[in-house]
């Protein structure tokens, strides 16, 4: 994993705003409509080489396939495993925001990944296309033959994330249901690394469940749980060279109120215990952005990178550069500069429809990104 020893590297969580008529190719596959599989095939690959020059000409450093091929970052899963050919439903659980402000929830109905319907784990867990990974990674690597990029990764969804959005049916416990999931994705996140590319795991669970799945818990039985959760990553992870990957922990790519979330002081030194060195966490919005000072307290573990949000990706607003620069410097002048790599609070794509930021402004983001980490670097060499 590429260090910022010269200058602060940028990145980002991940997904991208797809095209309009790729959004519609796979909106029929999600629907299970009849479509064309060859143009749909041909389409993704496409996109993929179309986001990868983008970002190259952002000016992004560390960049990826922008997820151009998936439906949703944690359940595209369901087209590539057995298990989950149930009929689908909105399993949508209220939030504890939700029940504090009902007239606005009552707003945000809309096909988000909250409200797609999703089928849920009714058989053993097996790979049914495994095909359909080599695809992703074939489409990424040929994309960036050529690339001037610092590096590459890919995102893969840990297994807490497909366990919160495709419930178990099937499983005695929900534990066993995770170590499942953990045997059957540990190809995927080892195919990811053998082919050269970063591994990033989509871990959302580790703190946005607070205020659905788990919100019945408290703080203390819920760290308990995010225990549980890396002890499965680690399980799913082993044998693989920490330095290959990064983990992204958010508490919910959705604007509201955020109030009972759980705060990062409490979970950071579990989150830490994951074997990934890089550590992509939430640090713009509203709710978190005065998280950076934990690090004050907590001390960042030997060769462990963050990369903190220094862009909300809820919001239209574009950061100015000077902005970004600060929240950059907040970090590195803590945990120090080459431990530090700019990036966003979650995706622009997490869901290919629902999305709050409009594309171009999305872009313009991330190019206001690209110039506060120069800025920061000025400061800081």
């Amino acid at each position: 994993m590429k260090r910022s020893t010269e200058r602060i590297l940028t990145t980002h969580t991940g997904s991208l705003p797809r095209s309009v008529p790729l959004q519609e190719l796979l909106r029929e596959r999600e629907e299970q409509r009849e479509f064309d599989e060859g143009n749909f095939q041909s389409s993704i690959s496409q996109a993929v080489a179309d986001i990868v020059n983008r970002q190259q000409e952002t000016g992004i450093d560390v960049i990826n396939d922008g997820e151009q091929g998936r439906s949703q970052y944690a359940t595209y899963v369901k087209e590539r495993l057995t298990g989950f050919e149930g009929e689908r439903a909105v399993r949508s659980r209220p939030r504890l925001d939700d029940s504090d402000f009902p007239d606005f929830a009552a707003t945000q109905v809309h096909m988000s990944s909250r409200n797609m319907p999703q089928p849920a784990c009714t058989g053993p867990i097996a790979w049914k296309d495994w095909p359909a990974v080599e695809r992703d990674i074939s489409n990424l690597r040929a994309a960036t033959a050529n690339s001037q990029a610092e590096e590459v990764f890919m995102t893969a969804a840990s297994p807490g994330v497909i366990a919160n959005f495709l419930p178990n049916e099937y499983y005695a416990t929900e534990e066993e249901y995770l170590y499942a999931l953990a045997d059957t994705m540990k190809d995927e996140y080892n195919a990811i690394v053998d082919a050269g590319l970063l591994l990033q795991l989509d871990c959302p669970d580790l703190a946005m469940t607070r205020v659905s799945q788990f919100s019945h818990l408290s703080v203390e039985e819920f760290k308990k749980i995010v225990e549980l959760h890396v002890e499965v990553i680690n399980y799913a992870l082993d044998g693989i060279d920490p330095e290959r990957m990064r983990l992204h922990v958010c508490w919910g790519n959705t604007e509201g109120p955020h109030h009972h979330d759980v705060p990062l002081r409490e979970i950071v030194n579990i989150v830490l215990q994951a074997r990934p060195m890089g550590l992509s966490i939430e640090g713009a919005n509203p709710r978190h952005g005065h998280e950076w000072k934990v690090w004050q307290d907590v001390d960042l573990p030997d060769g462990k990178m963050l990369i903190p949000g220094v862009l909300d990706t809820t919001t239209n607003f574009i950061e100015h550069p000077e902005l970004i620069a600060q929240r950059i410097l907040n970090y590195a002048n803590i945990v120090g500069r080459e431990n530090v790599m700019a990036g966003s609070d979650c995706g622009f794509g997490t869901s290919a429809w629902g999305r709050k930021v409009e594309t171009n402004i999305a872009w313009a983001k991330l190019a206001s990104m690209v110039e506060g980490a120069r800025l920061a670097s000025r400061e800081l060499w």
